[in-house]
């Protein structure tokens, strides 16, 4: 449910700002613009301050090229593209191939599965059957192009400091 970000029930609270949506929207038209639109993809109008926000529609895309930038790039925003595949080494081989590498899901009905194709993915975050589940004391952060270092737990430690070191010569 779209909401205010702590609404009880809320599920999907507004983007960061205009420029944001825009962005996210702009990767929404283009994905309708070559068919791949299948929900979603729009702004929801609430009739209170809330159409005053950045919200945008979950949204849902498929049969984009593998090199469409709605698949390609990082949007940051509610979307997913869903691909087939014959293989679990095909299904790695599509989630791997890219630049970034910040998270990914595994959505299985088997345990033996996820724990054989989730270490197996080129992320920093790997849920299975579910999105940004996450214990603050873990650490969070992405591999490739999605980052530099980890933030969580005592990772955050070094996160939010600035180590110096000092020479002196004796």
């Amino acid at each position: 449910m779209h909401g205010r970000p702590y609404d009880e029930g809320t599920d999907l609270g507004p983007l960061s700002s205009a420029e944001h949506r825009d962005k996210v929207l702009s990767y929404f038209a283009k994905a309708e613009a070559d068919g791949g639109l299948r929900a979603g993809g729009g702004v929801p109008t609430f009739g209170d301050e809330r159409d005053g926000g950045f919200y945008v529609e979950p949204t849902v895309l498929t049969g984009l090229a593998e090199d469409h930038p709605a698949v390609r790039e990082e949007i940051f925003g509610p979307v997913c593209h869903v691909a087939p595949f014959d293989t679990e080494e095909q299904a790695v081989a599509l989630a791997d191939d890219s630049r970034y590498g910040l998270a990914a899901t595994v959505w299985t009905g088997s345990v033996s599965r996820a724990h054989r194709v989730a270490p197996r993915l080129d992320v920093g975050n790997a849920w299975v059957n579910c999105w940004n589940l996450r214990d603050l004391r873990t650490p969070f952060g992405g591999v490739k192009v999605s980052g530099i270092g980890r933030e969580g737990g005592t990772y955050s430690l070094e996160f939010f400091a600035e180590p110096m070191n000092v020479c002196v010569k004796l």
